[in-house]
């Protein structure tokens, strides 16, 4: 099999489309004698002449007329194989991979990101994934996901950067029938922070902390800094199911007031004193960032700048 070189093939279609030896020289960039060697050249290693050299220019042989076709289509194939890795480089093309706790996905600054990537790399294939940060953390090592938005992972985060974004406050969830949830006349929700001690005796309803370690611990700390153990009365595995709950009048919660835009009937959201602070954070493997993974983190650091503004 020749190992041709696809310079060699650029040279064959120059003077094949020119007829003319000197002005494919002059449109390539070259000598003529040069030229006119390295199709010698190409003709010993394919073994055949493809071209009739004529007075006044140069004419295509059969093997020349069937061979200019391949190469036509070689040079095609390999300038969109050299394009393609450019653009998956760059980052508007190729696959990325997004996890996000359900905590992170409501709030506004996830969807802001996505829809900013999306819109400056359309052709990039996104699929999104909701899990646990344990599990994200995991997704992240193995390779199954390219970047992840969490709130602070505790312990060892190993092989993976953790980068707060934005912190939040948390907020108090009641059921509306409970007395924490009015203050005042006509049992109008509350303004006033409620402080953390009134929720000591609460039967307190939290997300499981494997799904959202983050949130539990910051809430225990707060309940710790506050003075006393917080009564658990129920750990829910969605933030969905844990509202589901305290509609149902079967406790108290405390979430990302973030939250607050789910409208869920039964329930309503009090500010705290002092407040327990809900981080935010972009998480990634460790190693050379490049590609569409390099530029959604551009447009991480983007949009938290704007916020932050």
């Amino acid at each position: 099999m020749a190992n041709i070189d696809v310079r060699l093939l650029r040279y064959f279609i120059a003077v094949a489309e020119t007829g003319h030896m000197t002005r494919a020289a002059q449109r390539l960039g070259i000598g003529q004698p040069p030229l006119s060697q390295q199709i010698r050249v190409l003709e010993t290693q394919l073994g055949v002449t493809l071209f009739e050299r004529l007075p006044r220019g140069m004419a295509l042989t059969d093997a020349g007329q069937a061979f200019l076709a391949d190469a036509y289509d070689v040079v095609r194939k390999l300038d969109q194989a050299v394009d393609d890795v450019r653009r998956v480089a760059a980052g508007i093309k190729g696959r990325l991979s997004v996890g996000f706790t359900s905590s992170a996905a409501l709030h506004p600054f996830v969807p802001t990101v996505i829809r900013a990537f999306r819109s400056d790399a359309p052709s990039v294939s996104l699929m999104l994934d909701e899990a646990s940060t344990g599990d994200l953390l995991d997704g992240l090592r193995a390779g199954h996901i390219d970047v992840a938005f969490i709130r602070q992972p505790q312990g060892n985060t190993g092989e993976v950067v953790v980068v707060p974004v934005l912190e939040e406050p948390m907020v108090l969830a009641v059921p509306s029938a409970h007395p924490l949830a009015r203050t005042g006349r006509g049992g109008k929700p509350g303004k006033a922070g409620v402080p953390m001690t009134a929720i000591a005796s609460e039967k307190l309803i939290l997300y499981r902390r494997r799904a959202g370690q983050g949130l539990y611990d910051a809430i225990i700390a707060a309940c710790h800094g506050a003075g006393f153990s917080p009564a658990i009365d129920q750990e829910a595995p969605r933030l969905l199911t844990t509202l589901s709950l305290v509609a149902a009048g079967l406790g108290v919660s405390v979430v990302p007031a973030s939250l607050m835009r789910m409208q869920i009937e039964g329930i309503v959201y009090r500010p705290l004193s002092p407040p327990p602070r809900a981080p935010l954070c972009c998480a990634y493997r460790e190693g050379v960032l490049a590609g569409p993974t390099a530029r959604l983190l551009d447009h991480v650091r983007t949009v938290a700048a704007g916020q932050a503004a």
